[in-house]
């Protein structure tokens, strides 16, 4: 992608269903107790990594979904520039794995629900496309929004309910 990409890309015909590969993995980090965000990496239309997020059972910081996914599409591909990779990941990636994704190569994020209180691509900042940066990519917003939003707000009030008894 062009360092002067300033569009959102319109969703591809396949996008649902890698998403739904994501939201597989957002619905296993629930049952685990972690917050429910999943991942799915895709290459030449394959899906060549999948991950959910693992901070609390990892206790690791970086423990991201879409940076889990990532780092195991790395190894995949046995190699660290994913370029020609399109990571879906079910919330909108925060800065530290949009940041990933610049440093990555990845063509192109696709996401479901926006993150009004860490989005990076879009929402509170603009990774995917900021002229100082080296490298530039497409993003795709919203695709299966309303799972992606109903997972993370059943899990949160679930949260509440249990912290309030």
């Amino acid at each position: 992608m062009d360092k002067t990409a300033s569009d959102v890309l319109d969703a591809h015909p396949d996008d649902a269903r890698f998403m739904r590969e994501a939201l597989a993995q957002a619905r296993m980090a629930a049952e685990l107790g972690e917050v429910p965000i999943g991942a799915a990496v895709v290459y030449e239309g394959d899906c060549i990594a999948r991950a959910h997020n693992r901070r609390e059972l990892d206790g690791n910081p970086s423990a991201h979904a879409e940076f889990v996914a990532m780092l195991k599409a790395s190894a995949v591909l046995g190699r660290w520039r994913l370029t020609g990779c399109t990571v879906y990941v079910t919330v909108e990636p925060c800065l530290m794995c949009a940041g990933l994704m610049v440093n990555a190569r990845i063509d192109r994020c696709v996401f479901g629900a926006s993150d009004p209180k860490g989005g990076a691509l879009g929402t509170l900042f603009d990774v995917s496309r900021d002229p100082r940066l080296n490298h530039a990519f497409g993003v795709t917003r919203d695709v299966e929004r309303e799972e992606c939003s109903d997972l993370l707000t059943t899990f949160f009030a679930d949260l509440r309910g249990r912290r309030a008894k």
